[in-house]
């Protein structure tokens, strides 16, 4: 089943009805990396359609008219009775891996109230996305054992729970692409600790995709659970051999035994886009082998999954063509829980704005701005943006490298490094969130105006809201660097706006 880049999924009442007798299908989790792809799978198909997301705001953008978009919290069961209502089949493609300490316990309770929601709502089925792993193993990995506790709450639901459990998904975008790729690309010579040894069987993610919708073609039952995965076993370092072969690269390896798993988050922090909190939960599941070893799924789905040289060739294809629809970061649940100082108590915000004139149109003014992050950069002191994203990784935060999902679209819910955009109104306005560690909250906001007589104004705001005392000794302890670096960005907005502008080859197409 082909992945789908249209951003319009028109679909007719009339293939509605003829579509799984127009039963309703709920989806979670659109937002996040699996479920933003299959989000189009599923419009694409003419079924009616509900999303749940905590903020639907961050969605309503990226579906189509006929879609309805919901809130809904797992974690606030009382969120979750409207969003179930009248629902058929509901897909469950959430976990809590984004945070720190108590992600098991987050994950537990949430799939609780998901399954007590669903039998309260009469959901005749539900699919969940875990990870594979053997149930008897003593030393399963937390988040492996919570990815299988996960599928036996959800039968508590008393509806149709069919659990697909995947090891490696390989697609442009995800986890373990990234890690890949960024490891053989940057690294000549690479430490090959023990877990990179541990074998698994890759699934490429357009074969997950299809596996995921063709459950929708199953007789209601029993609850199955299938193991989903490529033809043949491979090792984390095969993957990293196959995709270093097709790119044409030679890598030298340095075996280091002794390698913890807090020590290789760490690593992988530095050189991957993968931060620390998330890759020492990665590190700590590859020690486990994930290889399928039931014939389950072949027999009753007609998917035939291709081998890891087919998934990297087309993800490599993908990323070569900018055309990569989703990423693991644009989950918000990949930030971690929002830091609570003191309750919540913030006081008042901190403002710094300042504008520019520039002789472009407000469409020209508006492209860095819309490119900001990523590769394109933050246009000053480069160098401070990554220490300050090495700092923050070094406390627990998200750091610098998780870029952007494209290079020059952008949507609101985007991860771009360690900010989230909150606002998009083309041509006019971007307002960022802060996801670094901060003791308060921040903001980042540009603003595009035309001038009378011609040319535009561009200012640019940074918010912030301290979290007392401590709050206000940061923000004025770094103003001065601020003074440095807003003005500089600004400058640096400017100067590659009026660069565009003038540019022959942008002058049909802004």
């Amino acid at each position: 089943m082909p992945e789908n880049n249209h951003t319009d999924h028109p679909a007719s009442s009339t293939k509605q009805d003829r579509s799984n007798g127009g039963e309703r299908i709920l989806l979670t989790g659109a937002t996040g990396y699996v479920g933003g792809r299959l989000l189009r799978l599923l419009e694409d198909s003419g079924r009616p359609l509900r999303c749940m997301a905590r903020h639907p705001e961050n969605l309503r953008a990226r579906v189509s008219p006929q879609t309805e978009v919901v809130h809904g919290d797992v974690l606030q069961r009382d969120t979750l009775t409207d969003a179930l209502q009248g629902i058929h089949t509901a897909y469950y493609l959430i976990h809590s891996m984004g945070t720190s300490d108590g992600f098991e316990s987050d994950d537990r309770d949430a799939a609780a109230n998901f399954a007590a929601a669903a039998r309260n709502a009469g959901v005749k089925r539900i699919v969940y996305l875990g990870g594979l792993g053997e149930d008897d193993d003593d030393e399963l990995s937390s988040h492996l054992r919570s990815r299988h506790e996960v599928g036996r709450v959800l039968k508590e639901s008393e509806a149709q729970v069919i659990e697909f459990r995947a090891s490696v998904i390989i697609g442009s975008g995800s986890l373990s692409f990234e890690l890949v790729r960024a490891l053989v690309r940057k690294l000549p010579i690479m430490l090959w600790p023990k877990w990179v040894s541990t074998e698994a069987s890759p699934i490429a993610i357009r074969d997950v995709l299809s596996y995921l919708m063709e459950t929708l073609e199953l007789p209601l039952g029993e609850s199955k659970i299938y193991q989903i995965g490529g033809p043949q076993p491979v090792s984390y370092g095969g993957i990293m051999d196959e995709y270093a072969r097709q790119r044409g690269l030679k890598r030298m390896r340095i075996r280091v035994p002794l390698l913890s798993p807090r020590i290789s988050s760490l690593w992988l922090g530095l050189v991957t886009p993968v931060y620390a909190r998330i890759g020492r939960k990665l590190v700590e599941g590859l020690k486990n082998p994930t290889i399928v070893t039931d014939d389950a799924a072949l027999r009753d789905f007609s998917i035939r999954p291709v081998g890891i040289q087919e998934a990297i060739q087309r993800a490599i294809e993908r990323e070569d063509q900018e055309m990569v629809e989703t990423r693991w970061s644009d989950a918000l649940s990949s930030a971690g829980r929002t830091a609570k100082w003191g309750g919540e108590a913030f006081g008042s915000r901190l403002v710094d704005s300042r504008t520019i004139d520039v002789d472009v149109p407000p469409e020209c003014a508006f492209v860095p701005i819309q490119r900001i992050g990523g590769d394109a950069g933050w246009y000053y002191g480069e160098w401070l943006w990554k220490i300050r994203g090495f700092m923050d990784m070094l406390i627990g935060g998200v750091g610098y490298r998780r870029g952007r999902r494209h290079a020059s679209s952008v949507h609101v819910g985007d991860a771009i490094d360690f900010w989230r955009v909150e606002l998009i109104e083309p041509n006019q306005r971007l307002r960022l969130a802060a996801e670094m560690k901060l003791p308060g909250r921040g903001w980042l906001d540009y603003e595009v105006c035309p001038r009378p007589g011609g040319g535009s104004t561009i200012r640019q705001t940074a918010e912030f809201d301290p979290a007392g005392l401590f709050g206000l000794c940061y923000w004025y302890s770094v103003w001065p660097l601020h003074q440095l670096v807003f003005a500089g960005m600004l400058r640096g907005v400017a100067k590659r706006a009026e660069a565009y502008c003038q540019d022959p080859a942008n002058q049909t197409s802004p």
